[in-house]
This record gives C-alpha cells, sequence and structure tokens, in this order.
C-alpha cells in the first residue's frame, strides 16, 4: 500500500511546492468580486470596477448633500466623512477607489509583507506600492489610522508618482509632507489630515484594494470619490451613475426654484412645494434650456416619474 501511495504523495508534495503563494496584501480578483459584486459593467484586469470617464468629470458638479441624500435614501448611512484639509481647496475632484490600509508596525508581520514583495518585484518603501498600480482617473484612497507626526504617507516624490499616474490625486485618513511642493505639481489635489514636516516611521502597508475606513465611512475598491473642500463621499460603483443622474435632477429643481423665488413666484414655498404642476412648468423650463441637461433626457424623464409617482402616491413608485 505504501508503494503504491508513495508516488501520490510525491506528486502531491511537487504540486504544493510548484503552486504560487497566494498575494496576501493585494485582494485578488476572486476577493474584488466578492465584495462588489452588485456591480455589472466594465472591470480592470485584477476585478476592480470601473466606472465610466464621463462620470468623473460630472460628479464634480453636483453637491455632497444631494448624493447623501440619495445614498442614505438607499440604506447606505457611512459615506461621508470630514475633517480634512485639501492641497487645492477651490478645486473639487474625483476618481475611482483605489484603497490602502496601513497599520502600526509589527517586526514579524513586516517581515512577511517584505518577502512576498520582494516575491513580486515590489521595489522600495511600501507605501510606494499602491501608487505602482495607480491608473488614470484612479483615487489614492488610504486609511493611515490617523496617525500625522511620523504618518506622511507621502512626500512630494511619492506625489508626483500619483500624479502622473492618476491624474487625480489622493484621500489619506494621515498626513502628509512637502505639502508646498505637491500643490505645485500638475494634476494633483488630495485631502489629508494635516501637515507635518516628520518621514513616516513605525507604520507599514498591510493591503492594497480591500475594503478600508476612513473616519467613518467604509470604502470599497472602485468606489466613485468625490473629494471637496467640505469633505469626501464614497458612492458605490452600481450606483454611480443613478446617485449622480439624481443629483443632477435635485440641482436642476433648485436652480429653477431660486428662480421662482428670486421672481417672487413662489409665494410662501420657498424650498419647494413641488406639484404636478409646478413639475408641468419645470419641464417647460428645460425645454426652453437644454443646454442645463448633462443627463440624458431619458435619465431625466425616468427621474421626472419617479417624482410624479411619489406625489401621486403610485403604488411601487420609487422611494
Amino acid at each position: 500500500m505504501l508503494k503504491i501511495l508513495k508516488p501520490f504523495l510525491l506528486g502531491s508534495l511537487a504540486l504544493a511546492i510548484a503552486a504560487p503563494v497566494m498575494a496576501q496584501v493585494k485582494q485578488t480578483r476572486d476577493q474584488m468580486m466578492f465584495y462588489t459584486s452588485e456591480w455589472k459593467g466594465e472591470r480592470f484586469p485584477d476585478g476592480r470596477p470601473r466606472v465610466s470617464d464621463d462620470l468623473l468629470k460630472r460628479v464634480v458638479n453636483v453637491s455632497v448633500e444631494d448624493l447623501w441624500d440619495y445614498l442614505r435614501d438607499k440604506g447606505f448611512n457611512c459615506q461621508f466623512d470630514t475633517g480634512f484639509q485639501m492641497l487645492h481647496p477651490e478645486k473639487p475632484f474625483a476618481g475611482r477607489a483605489l484603497t490602502s490600509q496601513y497599520m502600526p508596525l509589527r517586526k514579524d508581520m513586516y517581515a512577511a509583507i517584505a518577502a512576498e514583495g520582494k516575491r513580486e518585484g515590489r521595489v522600495s518603501g511600501n507605501n510606494s506600492w499602491p501608487i505602482a498600480e495607480l491608473k488614470e482617473g484612479d483615487m489614492y484612497v488610504a486609511d493611515g489610522f490617523g496617525k500625522i507626526v511620523e504618518g506622511t504617507l507621502i512626500g512630494s516624490n511619492l506625489g508626483s508618482g500619483i500624479a502622473t499616474h492618476s491624474k487625480t490625486g489622493f484621500v489619506f485618513d494621515a498626513g502628509i509632507r512637502d505639502a508646498e511642493e505637491n500643490r505645485e505639481l500638475v494634476n494633483m489635489n488630495g485631502l489629508y489630515r494635516a501637515y507635518d514636516p516628520s518621514a513616516w516611521k513605525d507604520m507599514t502597508l498591510t493591503s492594497i484594494n480591500a475594503p478600508i475606513r476612513i473616519g467613518r465611512a467604509t470604502v470599497l475598491p472602485g468606489d466613485l470619490v468625490l473629494a471637496k473642500s467640505e469633505g469626501v463621499i464614497f458612492i458605490p460603483a452600481y450606483l454611480a451613475e443613478d446617485a449622480v443622474a439624481h443629483a443632477e435632477f435635485i440641482n436642476l429643481e433648485d436652480v429653477f426654484n431660486f428662480d421662482l423665488n428670486k421672481s417672487g413666484k413662489n409665494g410662501g414655498e420657498f424650498e419647494g412645494g413641488w406639484n404636478t404642476r409646478k413639475y408641468a412648468a419645470f419641464v417647460s423650463w428645460i425645454d426652453a434650456n437644454p443646454g442645463k441637461l448633462h443627463m440624458t433626457r431619458g435619465e431625466f424623464n425616468a427621474i421626472l416619474a419617479e417624482r410624479k409617482g411619489r406625489l401621486e402616491h403610485v403604488p411601487g413608485a420609487p422611494k
């Protein structure tokens, strides 16, 4: 019996030795598919959802509040955080989340991570590894557990790497150094907790493209990220198109309503008083100002039908 089993055991051992060790720092495609299973659109080769370039442009023109209201209606209550400094406060920016997590340094854990990086051919400090993964339109989002002194995830050299690869920027629950030089980089903006001149120390990268926490928000790889001076909101990729369209619709309602308030035609209904008659006037206003639509007319009509359904208490109307 042993003679029969011996070749089998030797063969199994050879396969085990030849089999590649599964990466522990960078999430696998299967892991990303697991966490983002609701997304049915295009993906990057590694499995990260790829929301459209058009949405990256459109979302910077809507308000955080309108996106937040939409997400709350959908049951997403933990998608916003605030209390950041910003390289260019006057310039909102957006991107697709590439997530990273950092933790306080532990020697044995760091040794295992460094060994994995060596096997994968990674170079330099592991705070550079996520930057090498960035694609144009990405937002580098990092949980640095709020560390500022010796928690500066980038200086100007790594900042230039972010600008070159993503042409977008970053959101850090951590500090940065070389803020002045980072402000001078082209195609670069960022949110960060605070500036400090120290270099990072006693911390290490532990994951790339895993779920992370930024303050009170949960972030998944591929989320549509909108960063403004007021804070940052993380929109699940599968809801991004609908969220942006609804936010644009609310913005149009507000602009129309402001015009009515300004002209004294709203009476005391300063916040709306929306009814069937007012929506009819709203549609006529859109017809006369088609350039105000950033969504398709089909999207506009669909959301208008939702609004009317609520007013008329139509069974099954979206809430």
